[in-house]
């Protein structure tokens, strides 16, 4: 399993290395609402500050510890580039072309 801050970390990386392909293609797409709906296990620490922590569950997995409970959650993410200025605008991937696409 991993944490559910590493796989948005991971996410955010697939989508800025899309980003970097389609820099000065002719046909790029803007990027809309990202939706991900996955199984996570939550799990609190037992310590004065009862951190928790969500997990996410593999498909197949057999499951960190029979103790945590799982949910299923939906995050919508509105992903948005944003330019050294601080300033944001909506992101822009592209795609390559695939033979006989429309």
């Amino acid at each position: 399993m991993i944490e559910l801050s590493e796989m948005i970390r991971q996410l955010r990386w697939e989508l800025n290395a899309a980003m970097a392909d389609g820099a000065g293609e002719r046909v790029r797409f803007e990027l809309g609402p990202v939706e991900i709906e996955t199984t996570v296990a939550v799990d609190r620490e037992a310590e004065a500050n009862g951190k928790v922590r969500f997990w996410v569950v593999e498909a197949g997995g057999s499951g960190r510890d029979t103790r945590s409970r799982t949910q299923r959650i939906t995050l919508t993410l509105q992903p948005k580039a944003v330019a050294p200025d601080g300033t944001s605008r909506n992101a822009l991937i592209s795609g390559g072309e695939v033979d006989g696409e429309r």
